[in-house]
């Protein structure tokens, strides 16, 4: 035996401490190389049906899979952001088929079911494959074996292969829009804010909406400044619109809206220097700058090497009205107008507010709705008197009278440019409220 003999108890605990290290270093290494790709055939030609739907489900119903991306930020891998059941899911295997050179590799995945599935069974997912050296694949199968014929499996395109100079400052990351939803004024005055305050782009994750919100939708998508992707997940699991898992049968919570964050930041790592995640009702509102560039640039000198700001969330109830800004033309409007709406509710005591993130998107890793699981580089909270979150929704004081409320008009700093800018979609998308 190793260690017979050793009479002193520091030797003893030293010899084991080293037996121990190098049977890890031993278990990695292997680990290692089980997932390094092989080849296994040579001279074919990829075949496989291109996937060209948002959602793609493999064999079984057990694993979805969204889009993947390249990312060589640790090692040369391809990530594929997906769905699967946490506990069912065991084992997937990458299919690289590189050309032109006709060679198929296998690799086997890393799984790595996200931390925050808040007790359903289904929750977003990394599968990570190392990538040959050799070649950089253009698209990947996934199949359940490293053996067997995927001729008829759904291929998909690797995103981020090529690394772009930022087309935009800053995007919005919107998941997911469901319940036919038709708050059409406040969400139009959502993005003529988000345009005034830096936004050049905003991506919708759409399950659906009312006819009267696909037209709006429509007018921005063709203006340049909105991306609807298709978000059929209910076509596929039991959604839930709670956001934890309430016994009832349901599989994913609140639409899939995490696998939708996670898939928009990295579909937007090399294109837009910053990604925010927020909701339609919600806008981030700064107090000390114009908008959100000068903003960042003030907070990325104050806090280097910081890759999350993390910004606090205020409800403004939508039953509390002020009587400025009644805008007659907007009342035929289906929705809530933010401008009459300027009463916040106070601090509750114990109760942490939750916040939502500007990030810059080639620094994280996995992200959940009010904070990041993994990034490269640090997470910071932004004071309230920098900026806070505007969120213009149901009260979740209702008890408390107006006077309780804090009077807080930081919106109407912008109430010229967001009227004149709102009666121009209008007038665009519905003419007969101009009249």
């Amino acid at each position: 035996m190793l260690c017979a003999g050793k009479k002193s108890y520091f030797a003893v605990v030293l010899c084991i401490m080293t037996v121990t290290s190098m049977l890890a270093v031993s278990y990695l290494r292997l680990q290692r190389l089980s997932h390094q790709p092989k080849v296994i055939g040579e001279g074919r030609r990829c075949k496989g049906k291109i996937a060209i739907s948002t959602i793609t489900a493999l064999e079984g119903n057990k694993t979805f899979i969204i889009s993947p991306y390249f990312d060589d930020r640790e090692s040369k891998v391809t990530r594929l952001i997906g769905i699967v059941h946490h506990e069912d899911v065991k084992q997937l295997y990458c299919w690289f088929c590189c050309q032109p050179n006709g060679k198929t590799y296998v690799s086997k995945a890393k799984i790595d079911v996200h931390s925050d599935r808040f007790g359903f069974p289904y929750g977003a997912a990394d599968i990570v494959c190392l990538e040959p050296e050799n070649c950089d694949p253009t698209h990947v199968s996934i199949h359940q074996s490293p053996y067997g014929n995927t001729d008829q499996l759904p291929r998909f395109e690797i995103k981020n292969r090529k690394a772009e100079t930022f087309s935009v400052d800053f995007t919005v990351c919107i998941s997911a829009m469901f319940g036919n939803y038709n708050n059409v004024l406040q969400f139009i005055q959502s993005m003529e804010m988000y345009k005034i305050l830096g936004v050049q782009k905003v991506v919708i994750y759409k399950n659906n909406c009312s006819h009267l919100m696909e037209k709006v939708l429509k007018f921005y998508v063709e203006e340049g400044t909105v991306e609807v992707i298709p978000w059929p997940i209910n076509s596929h699991l039991r959604v839930s619109s709670k956001w934890r898992f309430m016994q009832d049968g349901t599989h994913i919570g609140y639409y899939g809206q995490i696998t939708a964050l996670n898939d928009c930041i990295y579909r937007n790592m090399e294109r837009s220097k910053f990604v925010v995640l927020n909701d339609a009702d919600e806008i981030i509102l700064p107090l000390k700058h114009p908008n959100w560039k000068t903003m960042m640039r003030s907070l990325q000198e104050q806090n280097p090497g910081t890759s999350v700001f993390l910004f606090e969330n205020h409800i403004f109830p939508e039953t509390i009205y002020s009587h400025m800004f009644n805008i007659s033309s907007w009342n035929t409007v289906p929705g809530v107008n933010i401008l009459q709406h300027v009463y916040r509710e106070p601090d509750r005591k114990d109760v942490i507010n939750p916040r939502k993130m500007i990030v810059d998107p080639r620094k994280v890793v996995q992200t959940s709705v009010h904070s990041v699981l993994r990034a490269y580089g640090k997470s910071v909270n932004v004071p309230m008197d920098v900026a806070l979150i505007y969120h213009c929704r149901k009260a979740l004081q209702g008890n408390l009278p107006q006077e309780s409320l804090i009077r807080d008009t930081t919106l109407w700093r912008y109430n010229s440019s967001l009227i004149m800018n709102v009666n121009k979609v209008l007038s665009q998308t519905m003419p007969q409220t101009q009249n």
